[in-house]
């Protein structure tokens, strides 16, 4: 299979008898502020969507496009999160498997198949195939990241509103040179995950030096 996404492996569940066919993938494992965003996209047999790709390829602009393209065409979507909160409080895989499960819950009616890229879900009453670089291989994982991704994008405009501070619209709360120096200044707000590093490592820095430079109270919100 070369030459982008493509919908061998929904055909081939089709042939073993299943019906709906879900692509599975997720957003926003990384970054050090914002939730995980996953989706579930089911496709119709022999969609038509042309330049769809791993979210990761595909320029803003593009994506946005894609992303118009695929709710028209779409037969069943599903978009779960999971928060800073949660994230902290699981880790970030099972915020992932999290996210996911609550994707899959918005369907109605439900996959009978799962197609996932690389995160399985234990417990789960569906059959899964979870697929290595699946965002590149499958269809219905591709256009769930792109889903994931826009979707995750445009709540980080949001919290851009309500944090202007940390400048959430350009880097997405990814771990950039300019986001790190905001942190420093302002400290975390709410978004912030603060197992992750350098979070966490600010968090100790600030409650060892209660009088430093940084604010005294934010490691506390």
């Amino acid at each position: 299979m070369c030459g982008g996404p493509n919908e061998e492996f929904e055909r081939a569940a089709r042939l073993c008898g299943y019906r709906r066919v879900a692509g599975i993938d997720e957003a926003g494992r990384g970054p050090l502020a914002g939730p995980v965003v996953a989706a579930a996209v089911v496709l119709p047999t022999r969609c038509r969507l042309s330049g769809v790709d791993d979210s990761k390829q595909l320029s803003e602009g593009r994506r946005d496009r894609l992303y118009a393209a695929i709710l028209e065409q779409a037969v069943g979507m599903g978009i779960g999160s999971a928060d800073a909160w949660e994230i902290d409080r699981l880790n970030i895989l099972e915020a992932t498997r999290l996210a996911m499960q609550r994707a899959i819950d918005q369907l109605a009616p439900p996959p009978d198949y799962l197609l996932i890229d690389a995160v399985t879900l234990p417990g789960i009453r569906i059959s899964v195939r979870p697929i290595i670089k699946g965002d590149s291989l499958s269809l219905s994982i591709a256009a769930a990241s792109i889903i994931a991704k826009v979707t995750r994008d445009r709540l980080m405009a949001k919290y851009h509103d309500m944090f202007p501070e940390y400048d959430f619209l350009s880097h997405k709360g990814y771990g950039t040179t300019g986001h790190l120096q905001r942190l420093a200044r302002h400290g975390p707000c709410s978004i912030h995950r603060r197992t992750f590093m350098p979070v966490q490592e600010m968090i100790i820095a600030a409650k060892r030096k209660p009088h430093g430079r940084m604010r005294s109270t934010w490691f506390e919100q």
